[in-house]
Parts: structure tokens; C-alpha cells; sequence
């Protein structure tokens, strides 16, 4: 949920009256919000760096409220003033005002944009005065929805400029790098957009932006009718008409890769400082009443919508009701969102509590019943668990293994932020033996397990691919220790109630001698050179050849164990021999 931190006192000078803090926190629950957190600006660098940071700074409350991930129109003061407002008072209304001495803007897209940023909306706001403080939540807004909605301009990027320092109508094109030239915020000379791509390499803030376009062969400009660069968007703003508390008119624009997300975007900005459109839906009170559980008139319906900022009027029926949809709810999309507000404007603890109509029984899912209850029994013989990544690099599955890559059935993640997660894992034994070479300095043996899902391609599926819960475990000591986790498969088919033998039993499989280094071979590891011997089987290049064996359970082969190769322990880091045995549990189901 995002936060959103608020001045206490302005707040309440907004809100045109001062409460308690208890009074404040109850306000917002009844509004679906919650009061986080009670701090100052010095209490916060006070516990973040120290008394002596905090020295000097501000004293002055601030509120920190959490809000729904999906209201971006209380990401700012006026934006939560207002619902909290209307939440006692009347729902304002929006509408569209054509300027009254000129001719609407416009913003002319050309063809060349749709390479790299296709979409762009705008609007201009009139007439407005800032304070200060108005001017830090417009500023912070922007922020707000650029890490929220935007996801970090990716999807959409906001230019807010001057509207009397240019002059339109106004072209969004893309041009190659070094044929954009112009002064951007808070320079002092012009540069080429090739020359700002590397002067904000170093720039705390703007470097996060870089890698959106800076592959591309065009980037995206904005110009007005003099050829004044506005903006190089989703980077930076041009200088020449960056906005400031002497503004009256601002011209907003939004450009984008998603233009849903820049109408919200752009709603969202209007709609915090002036009025601007209105969007109507209809339905039943007895759909209400009926999803809610509750008995209210259509007209009180209404009014409880109208304090939901969703002006509401029952129609000449007197059983449907119209209900205008600002643009400030982009998260009504649904008549189960309506009926949802009139719930909270109900109030949940007036909601009579009644006895279901259909009587269900809460049950653990069987695969998880059954991992839960492996789990406590490994714990019990002595295997701590681990829980370890669900992404990981291809290394970790393919090269480290000793394996190809597509062998592994692995799905990839197609833009991954590091190479520490390009893949979700296909096996859990590549995530143990990191934990185990993480705890090298852990005294020996070390004994560690997991039990947890895998993904795996599987074209069968609606989404290509499956997830698969296996159980994992590795013994890591002066020697494999084979015995160990052979004795410890065997705990788990008792657990299992699965006897040894063929058929239904359960049993390991021998390679053929054709393909086995002989009935016994000695092998010898460099920490501990006394030669060791176990009888051969199934060979696997994970595995030390003819140390690992294929385990059958009621006919069907369900997994391996065996003694890990030398160089998969070199290539994670380790230096003691190491046993492993990875199983299919969704089989014992």
C-alpha cells in the first residue's frame, strides 16, 4: 500500500476543523484508510541517522496514511481532503472548461513516436494559484504516480510546464539523439540528448531512467510551434518553461506506452486541482442490498454513494440509481465497486451479521497438508529447512549442474532486473547448496532441506508452464555421507507408509553394468583424500559418475540421489563432498 505523509496542521486547516488523533485514525477507518504512523521529519532522520543528523530539522507533525493501491487520487493533501471531505459532505462535480479568449490546445503525434512511445494525452489547467505548499503537492503528486501507476515511467512519463512561457499547438515526435538539442531543467547550456544520456549516469535520481530509452535509435520530444523544447520524455524537462509558484496556467502532458494508464495519470492530475468531466453508471438498490446484507431504501442508497464521492439520484423507477463516476475513482470500473463503497459508507460493523446459507468446511489443500507434515518430520530427523529463492540465474540450474540449459524445461523471465534472477528455478538443489556455501564457516555436518515448488514448461497447460512441489534435501561433511540421505529417503517412505520392494513398494534402480563403471569405484576428494567406496548406479552429470541412483515408488520413477560431482561443489564454492536427494511428492497424493 502506498503511504502518503501529510503536515498535521494543514491537514486539519484544509479539513476546516482539528481532531484528536484518536478522532483522525477513526476518520480514516471508516474511509477504508489507516492512520500508520505519528512522526516528525526529526523523529524520522532521529531514527534513521542518528540524534546528531537530526539536529535542526522540522518538528512539525506529519500524519502517515496508507491508501489503497488502486486510489491514486489520494496520493496527495487535496486529494485526501477532498474524499475525506465529501466523506462528510457533498460529492463535487466535474466538468470541462473551454478557455474563454482562444481556442482549445492541441498536441499533434506524429508517426515517428510510435517506434519507441506511442501514446500522449494533455491538458491545461487555469487559472491557478499556488502557495507553496500547493506547489510541493503538485510536485510530489507527480512522484507519487510516477513510482505508483507509471511504475517508474515505463508506462507513463508526466512533463508539467508554463503554459505562458510557450506557445502551440504542440508536437510530440521522436527524433535520433543527436539531432535534439535544448537547455534542460535546471542547466545552465544546452546539450544533445546524447550528451545528457551520460551527464545523468552519475545524477542520483534521473540515472533510474536512463535504461527506457536510451537503446532506442529515436527518442521522444515534445516541441511548441517555435521549435522550444518542452520535454525529452520519460528523462527530463526542458528549462525554458519549468513551472514555479508564479505560474497561472500549466499545461500537462502525459506521454506513454499504455494509453489507459495515461488518461487515469492525467485525470489524476487535473482532477487534484480543478473540476474536469463525469462518468455515469446505473444499478439496483436490490443488487446493493442483496451483495452488502443489508435492508435500505433506494434513496438512502444513494446519499450513502453520495458520501463515497459518487453522486448518486434514484430514477423515475425508484428502484435504479445513476451514478456519476468522477475521474478521480479510476478503481470503479465494476457495479461490485459501487456496491462496495456503499458498504463502507454503511459502515462493516452496521452490517448485520447473519448465519451463511451454505455451509462450507475450511480444509488445508492435500499437497500442502502433506508438505507440511514432511516438514516437521525431516525437522525431526535432524535436517533444518531452508527457503530459498523461486528465481535464480541460468547458471545456477544449467552450468553449475553441469547441464544444458535446454534440457532444464525452464521458463525465463524476459526482462530480468539482475543476473541473479533470469529464471524460475527447476530444481531446489542448486538454492541448498548456495545456503550451504553461505554457511560454510557453520560447524560440519551440515544438514538442510526444503520443500517447495519448481517451474517447469509444460505446453499442456493454459500458461505454458507448471508448477511442481518437490522435496530436497543435502548432507555436507568431511565425507558424502551417502548412507545419511538414503536413510533419510527411507524415513520419508515410512512416513509415506510406502514399503520397500517392486510394484507397489518402492525401490532404487540400478543402471545397466554396460553403462556402470564396474559394481564398486573409489574416488577421492581434495579435503579428504581417504579413498571412498559405494556400489554403482544410474549415472547422471550432476552426480558423481555411477553414484547416483533413480527412485521408483509405486512403478513410477518420482526422483534421485546420490553423491554430488566434484566439480558442481567446485562451481558452487564448497570444498567437502556433498550426498542429495531431490523427489516428486505430488506423486504420494
Amino acid at each position: 500500500m502506498p503511504t502518503v505523509s501529510v503536515k498535521r496542521d494543514l491537514l486539519f486547516h484544509a479539513l476546516g476543523r482539528t481532531y484528536t488523533d484518536e478522532e483522525f485514525d477513526e476518520l480514516c477507518f471508516e474511509f477504508g484508510l489507516e492512520l500508520d504512523e505519528i512522526t516528525s521529519e526529526k523523529d524520522i532522520i532521529s531514527r534513521e541517522q542518528g540524534d546528531t543528523k537530526a539536529e535542526g530539522a522540522s518538528d512539525v507533525i506529519l500524519y502517515k496514511i496508507d491508501v489503497p493501491a488502486n486510489r491514486y487520487d489520494l496520493l496527495c493533501l487535496e486529494g485526501l481532503v477532498r474524499g475525506l471531505q465529501v466523506f462528510k459532505m457533498e460529492a463535487p462535480r466535474y466538468r470541462r472548461v473551454s478557455p474563454a479568449s482562444s481556442e482549445p490546445q492541441r498536441l499533434v503525434i506524429t508517426e515517428e513516436t510510435t517506434a519507441v512511445r506511442p501514446h500522449a494525452v494533455a491538458a491545461v489547467l487555469r487559472n491557478i494559484t499556488f502557495t507553496q505548499e500547493r506547489y510541493d503537492s503538485f510536485i510530489e503528486l507527480q512522484e507519487k504516480l510516477h513510482q505508483n501507476v507509471c511504475r517508474k515511467r515505463t508506462l507513463v512519463a508526466i512533463g508539467t510546464h508554463d503554459l505562458d512561457t510557450i506557445s502551440g499547438p504542440f508536437t510530440y515526435t521522436a527524433k535520433p539523439p543527436g539531432d535534439i538539442r535544448f537547455k534542460p531543467l535546471n542547466q545552465a547550456k544546452e546539450y544533445t540528448a546524447q550528451e545528457l544520456m551520460s551527464l545523468y549516469k552519475t545524477d542520483s535520481h534521473l540515472r533510474h531512467y536512463l535504461h527506457i530509452i536510451e537503446d532506442e535509435a529515436v527518442y521522444p520530444v515534445i516541441y511548441d510551434s517555435n521549435g522550444i523544447v518542452l520535454s525529452m520524455p520519460p528523462i527530463i524537462n526542458g528549462d525554458h518553461s519549468k513551472i514555479s509558484l508564479n505560474t497561472k496556467n500549466v499545461f500537462i502532458e502525459c506521454t506513454a506506452t499504455d494509453l489507459t494508464k495515461a488518461k487515469i495519470v492525467l485525470d489524476m492530475m487535473v482532477t487534484m486541482f480543478c473540476e474536469y468531466c463525469e462518468e455515469k453508471e446505473t444499478l439496483s438498490a436490490d443488487f446493493i442490498n442483496r451483495k452488502v446484507g443489508i435492508s435500505e431504501s433506494t434513496e438512502h442508497i444513494a446519499q450513502l454513494l453520495t458520501k463515497m464521492c459518487l453522486r448518486s439520484e434514484v430514477m423515475s423507477d425508484g428502484e435504479q440509481i445513476e451514478v456519476e463516476i468522477p475521474p478521480t475513482r479510476s478503481d470503479v470500473i465494476h457495479a461490485c465497486d459501487i456496491m462496495e463503497d456503499a458498504a463502507m459508507a454503511y459502515g462493516f460493523n452496521n452490517i448485520p451479521r447473519t448465519t451463511p446459507r451454505t455451509y462450507t468446511i475450511a480444509n488445508q489443500l492435500p499437497l500442502n497438508k502433506l508438505s507440511e507434515l514432511l516438514r516437521q518430520d525431516l525437522a525431526a530427523a535432524g535436517f533444518t529447512e531452508a527457503l530459498t529463492f523461486a528465481l535464480c540465474s541460468q547458471e545456477d540450474i544449467a552450468d553449475k549442474l553441469l547441464k544444458n540449459i535446454s534440457e532444464t524445461r525452464a521458463c525465463r523471465i524476459s526482462n530480468p532486473k539482475t543476473a541473479e534472477f533470469q529464471v524460475a528455478r527447476t530444481t531446489l538443489l542448486s538454492g541448498l547448496l548456495k545456503t550451504v556455501a553461505a554457511n560454510r564457516k557453520m560447524p560440519l555436518p551440515l544438514r538442510l532441506f526444503e520443500i517447495s515448488d519448481v517451474v517447469l514448461k509444460d505446453e499442456s497447460k493454459d500458461v505454458g508452464a507448471r508448477n511442481n512441489r518437490r522435496l530436497c534435501a543435502v548432507y555436507y561433511n568431511k565425507s558424502p555421507g551417502f548412507e545419511v540421505i538414503h536413510g533419510l529417503m527411507d524415513r520419508v517412505m515410512q512416513l509415506l507408509e510406502i514399503k520397500p520392494g517392486q510394484g507397489n513398494g518402492y525401490h532404487i534402480q540400478a543402471f545397466s553394468p554396460s553403462h556402470s563403471l564396474g559394481p564398486q569405484i573409489l574416488f577421492t576428494f581434495p579435503s579428504f583424500p581417504t579413498p571412498l567406496c559405494f556400489p554403482s548406479f544410474l549415472s547422471d552429470s550432476t552426480f558423481f559418475p555411477g553414484r547416483c541412483a533413480e527412485i521408483f515408488a509405486c512403478g513410477k520413477s518420482i526422483g534421485r540421489l546420490g553423491v554430488l560431482h566434484p566439480d558442481v561443489i567446485n562451481r558452487f564454492e564448497l570444498t567437502m563432498p556433498c550426498s542429495a536427494l531431490d523427489i516428486d511428492i505430488e506423486h504420494f497424493l
